[in-house]
């Protein structure tokens, strides 16, 4: 099977059996899937969803959070993972975004990357689900499982298997692939045992191919 062979199937597998595929984070406006995505960094979707309605309720905007402390917007974030630097990077960027962007987000890689917190992932996160870009976030779950099925090659880290991704996935397609990969990836194709009994994408699968049931 040759790499745009194996993307073909891959592709029309997900389109077929997953059409409607979204972040899991909760979230009304820009600004609070940017909240969001910063706080799910090595912490659960689930996890998060629990604390940002009420801090969505008392910081509803980036000109309100930046008017407040580290300490006040700890106070709503305790039970996530890192929440002292996560509060300091809210307050951050909520700052940034009043003081630079009008308090606004901004719609490039770039820009974003210049707000506390925020790394190329995330950016990308938020240009692909806000903006609808064509660009391809890289967590554990898409890094893993692009190399699993054999959508990546020798992947070394994130960037790599970013770059590989886009170059076969038509532009079109990547907002929505980005979110097939993900959900495959934590209630399919789960790091430890992958589920390959229960997989569609055995007839399309490096791993599969070489570990069959």
């Amino acid at each position: 099977m040759t790499i745009s062979q194996r993307y073909a199937s891959v592709l029309a597998w997900f389109e077929q059996h997953m059409p409607v595929a979204e972040t899991e984070l909760h979230y009304e406006n820009p600004f609070q899937l940017l909240v969001a995505v910063i706080l799910s960094a090595q912490c659960t979707d689930k996890r998060v969803n629990t604390v940002t309605p009420a801090l969505f309720a008392a910081f509803p905007t980036a000109e309100v959070m930046a008017a407040s402390s580290k300490d006040e917007v700890l106070e709503y974030i305790k039970s996530v993972s890192y929440p002292n630097s996560k509060a300091e990077h809210l307050v951050g960027t909520a700052q940034r975004l009043t003081e630079h962007f009008g308090g606004q987000i901004p719609d490039n890689i770039d820009d974003l990357q210049t707000l506390p917190g925020v790394g190329r992932k995330t950016a990308n996160v938020v240009c692909s689900v806000v903006f609808n870009q064509p660009t391809m976030a890289v967590d554990t779950h898409v890094f893993r499982i692009s190399e699993r099925i054999g959508l990546t090659t020798n992947s070394k880290n994130p960037l790599q298997t970013e770059k590989q991704l886009v170059k076969h996935i038509p532009k079109e397609l990547i907002p929505k692939a980005h979110h097939w990969l993900i959900l495959h990836g934590r209630y399919v194709c789960t790091a430890r045992k992958p589920k390959c009994q229960e997989c569609g994408l055995q007839p399309y699968c490096r791993y599969y191919e070489q570990h069959p049931l």
